[in-house]
Order: C-alpha cells, then structure tokens, then sequence
C-alpha cells in the first residue's frame, strides 16, 4: 500500500485531538480524585490515559505517510509500533469493559461495593488489564501465524499482521464482551427499574401522608444511562473493522486491506477522541471540573495580562488595566 499525504495529515489531526482530548480530561479526573479519592474514578483516568497512549502511538505512524513509500520503515520497527497501537487500543477497550462491570457491580451490591472495590483491588485490576493488554499487543510478533509473509512498506497495521490475527480477537474477545455487556446492560437496567418503582412508591406514600417530596431520578439511571454511551460509541467504532477484517480472512480474494486501513481501523481509533468527549459531557462531576479549570486559566490570563500591561505603563496604566479587566470578567456589573 503506497503512502498518502491526506491520510497521514488526518491520522496527524487525530491524535492530537485524541493526545489533547484525554490529557485534559486526565488532569480533571486526577484533580477530582485527590479531592474525592473515588475508586470509580480512577477506572476512568486509566481509561484517559490509555487513549492518550493511543495518540501517541498512531502519532509515530504519521511520518510513515507522509513519507516517501520508496523507503519503508524496517519490518522490526513496524511491528513494535503497531504492538504499542494494539496495546494500547487493547487498554482502552478492557478500561471500557472494567467501568461498565465497576457500574454493574455498584448497583447490583450497593451496600457491599466499597468493601469488595477498594484500592488494592482496584490497582490489581488496573495491573492486570495492563499486563492482558501488552499481551494481546505483543502477540502477533511471538506467533508467526498473526505475521505477514512479506512486507511492503509504508508501515501499517496489515502490513505486518494478518487478518487471522483480527479474527482471533474477534472471536476470543470482542464478541463475547459485547454479549457481557449486553447482559450488564439489561441488568443494570432492570435494577434501576426496580429501584425507581420503590422511590415511587415511597414518594407516593409520603404524598399520602401529607409529607410529600418532589419526585427525583435515581442515580442509577445516570450510571445506567455512561455505561450505555460507551458501550455503543465503543461497538459502533469498532465492529465495522472486526467484521470485515473476518470477511478478509474467509475471502482471501476479496483485497479489502484500503477500505480496512484507510476508513474502518481510523473509526476503531476513533473511540478514542469519542470516550472524553462522552465523560466530559455526560458526568458532571468531569464536567464541573474542566469548567473550574477554564476558570482558572482565565484568571492566570488576566493575572498575567494586568502583570504585562503595567510594566510597560506604570502604575497608572495598572490600575487602569485592572479597572478594564474586572469589567471584562464581570459584565454583570456594568450599568
């Protein structure tokens, strides 16, 4: 496959969305858990950080396209790079996996979520999703049926590994996640159900004897309602390129390496820019935390600004400045 200058200026604008995205949102959650210490919450920054290594990988890809194809990158290379991709788009789909049974469990045990998940059995959990991840990375480079016979550069993902290797992952992995979710789902579900026909009936009780409360959502609908975004961003990203990657394998005719790598493979990596995006919108505690932050920012930019503007003025331009600025941050106050 020869190299193209469009595909590697899209692959650059992605991960640095993907890199910028979730460090953003890595900093927030951090923030929140040095203020909270929620376990939950550090599922969610490992989740952050695993798309951040994400850019970061597809990000060396990008000189392979934007290349001349007359020198390829060396086979070896290639596939370590790859592996790294692999790894962490591994990461990032086991991450997704870990949250939605963290959500299934804190609703289905309530009142013994926080002596089953506590810190130890959350960083053995965060250990191990790592260590399965570079495995499943690292495989194809110790199996020579995952390998390609011959390479034909630029670097990329088929270039190196073989479909057979999507098809294991697909059928060891993939599939038989996305039916346990589906079952967490549902069963998440119908908990909350439960737990909102109790609240009911006690809001009506309580309305009958004239202590009546204004009715509220129960926040296992909240949890019902991230897990559900993420697990159909996830399956909506990533099935085109698992399924066609098996209709290569059972037709070896068929040649769908370019539908697979330029267009299926860029929307899989996708989920990656998806998944902040998701939190930063849907959880408002992430959401009230990057809007401190933006506050913050803007102060240190008036604070700076006010700091620039009297050194070159003196201190009666200062205190004119500063009149300007506090008009500027505070318009209520104009009138």
């Amino acid at each position: 496959m020869e190299s193209s200058f469009p595909f590697g200026v899209i692959l650059a604008v992605l991960a640095s969305l993907i890199i910028a995205a979730n460090a953003l949102v890595a900093v927030a959650e951090l923030l929140l858990i040095h203020r909270n210490d929620g376990v939950s919450l550090c599922f969610t920054l490992n989740l952050a950080v695993a798309d951040t290594l994400l850019g970061v990988a597809i990000s060396g890809l990008v000189t392979d396209q934007l290349s001349n194809p007359a020198r390829p990158t060396q086979k070896t290379l290639c596939s370590l790079r790859m592996a790294f991709v692999t790894s962490s788009a591994a990461a990032s789909v086991l991450t997704v996996m870990l949250i939605a049974s963290d959500r299934y469990l804190a609703i289905k045990q309530p009142l013994r979520y926080f002596q089953i998940m506590n810190g130890f059995v959350a960083g053995a959990c965060i250990a191990g999703l790592w260590l399965v991840s570079y495995i499943i990375g690292f495989l194809p480079l110790g199996v020579p049926i995952f390998q390609q016979t011959t390479y034909q550069g630029p670097c990329s993902f088929f270039a190196v590994f073989h479909p057979r290797f999507v098809l294991t992952l697909s059928c060891a992995g993939f599939f038989p996640a996305l039916l346990l979710f589906v079952f967490f789902y549902c069963d998440m579900l119908k908990i909350a159900s439960t737990h909102s026909q109790q609240i009911r009936k006690m809001e009506h009780a309580g309305a009958t004897a004239g202590a009546y409360r204004p009715p509220r959502t129960p926040s296992d609908f909240k949890a019902v309602r991230t897990v559900a975004v993420l697990i159909g961003s996830f399956t909506l990203s990533w099935t085109p390129f698992l399924i066609t990657g098996i209709v290569q394998v059972a037709c070896q005719e068929c040649h769908l390496y370019l539908v697979l790598e330029r267009y299926l493979w860029l929307l899989g990596v996708g989920n990656s820019l998806l998944n902040p995006l998701i939190y930063a919108y849907w959880q408002k505690e992430v959401r009230q935390q990057l809007y401190q932050m933006a506050l913050g920012v803007k102060k240190g930019l008036a604070s700076f600004l006010l700091l620039l503007l009297g050194r070159d003025g003196g201190p009666d331009m200062s205190r004119e400045s500063s009149c300007h600025i506090a008009t500027i941050s505070h318009p209520q106050l104009d009138g």
